[in-house]
């Protein structure tokens, strides 16, 4: 194993092994321990609520913020400005960037129901959003409560502490943007790391959806994703599942159309816990095992507490960061809610399924269905 692991880091050194192009490498658009050490002509920057632009030598010099009572025996540049109100039905925009570039990390802690913060990132000049998510599902929070996530591309910390590591080019414009449908006033901390620099000619475009229905219809498919159209790949998935029954809940199978597949799917899957890289309900000496993972996991399992709490919901992700699923024309992601009757037989089910799935792909998108409305979101 030693002798393997040395290998491997001589590949990632060398470049022969690394999951980004040669370009990429040599402009900054994206680092990984493998090429850390190449130097770069990319510029690095960051917007907070403490410099708004982003620009160059003008962090902290606000007098006027969400700070200013705290810092008053203190003055200019003494965390005047460290967060944003977002009144109710509002929408501020977060970032604003001209030029090309990458988005490389972002971090925020909401304040409220995470399912009334509405996030849409644009790319350059188009007018409708790329990524439409409740703040809380983007970061795999689908349940308004906090639970520990360690992986690749999503990392969630004590206490709301929302990281995400997509790498998301641009090469005119991004636009990002929070939207509060709520009745009341929140508040946002927020940093978005990003860097400019040249984006190559292959770089596709970040996407994220999200949808729920709840009840599913007895019978009938979930479908993840089925209106994509273009050339790009798949990345991940993440759902919210909430039981509306009893006994196991995850035996549908994933199953992903693309180009052209009608009827029956060029992936088929074995069953919901499987593609999650688990097996057997999740189950260690009868209980459901959370886990968190670079790739997937099962990382949040919420439990009856005996009152109003009454129902199991699941939080699960999985990362297509080493296999992404690659389409040149359409793509459909459906899953099926599946338990067992009685007598070993299947048993369609009626639970509270959300979804966010995330992919790459060549502009323009197919337009996105309409989000759910705010009852329709709402976590009960």
């Amino acid at each position: 194993m030693r002798n393997l692991l040395k290998i491997l880091f001589s590949l990632c050194v060398l470049g022969i092994f690394s999951p980004i192009s040669a370009q990429q490498r040599f402009n900054g658009l994206d680092t990984h321990m493998g090429n850390l050490y190449r130097l770069s002509n990319a510029q690095t920057r960051s917007i907070s609520p403490e410099n708004f632009t982003g620009e160059k030598g003008k962090g902290g010099m606000a007098t006027e913020g969400t700070g200013k009572n705290a810092s008053r025996d203190l003055g200019q540049g003494w965390k005047v400005s460290p967060s944003v109100e977002i009144k109710a039905k509002t929408t501020f925009t977060l970032a604003e960037i001209t030029g090309s570039g990458a988005i490389q990390h972002i971090w925020m802690t909401p304040t409220g129901k995470w399912r009334y913060s509405i996030l849409r990132f644009y790319w350059d000049d188009e007018k409708e959003p790329s990524v439409e998510v409740p703040v809380g599902d983007f970061f795999c929070m689908g349940w308004q409560q906090y639970a520990q996530i360690n992986s690749l591309a999503v990392t969630v910390n004590p206490g709301s502490a929302f990281n995400c590591y997509w790498t998301m080019p641009f090469r005119k414009k991004c636009r990002i943007t929070m939207e509060n449908i709520a009745d009341e006033s929140m508040i946002l901390y927020y940093q978005i790391d990003y860097t400019l620099t040249d984006v190559p000619e292959d770089a596709a475009y970040f996407h994220a959806q999200f949808r729920r229905v709840n009840p599913q219809p007895y019978k009938q498919i979930y479908a993840l994703i089925d209106g994509i159209r273009g050339k790009g790949h798949y990345v991940g998935t993440y759902m919210a599942w909430g039981v509306n029954s009893n006994g196991w809940w995850g035996e549908g199978e994933m199953k992903f159309y693309m180009d052209g597949d009608r009827d029956f799917p060029t992936i088929n899957g074995t069953g919901l816990e499987d593609y999650f890289c688990g097996s057997y309900n999740f189950d260690n000496k009868g209980k459901y095992q959370e886990f968190s993972t670079p790739y997937t996991g099962l990382h949040q399992v919420v439990r009856p507490d005996g009152l109003y709490q009454s129902q199991q919901r699941f939080g699960m992700y999985r990362w297509h960061i080493t296999d992404p699923v690659r389409f040149d024309k359409d793509l459909r992601v459906t899953v099926q809610a599946l338990g067992w009757r009685d007598g070993g037989r299947y048993l369609p089910l009626k639970d509270d399924i959300a979804s966010v799935v995330f992919w790459y792909q060549a502009e323009p998108h197919a337009a996105f269905p309409k989000l759910p409305t705010k009852d329709e979101l709402e976590v009960n």
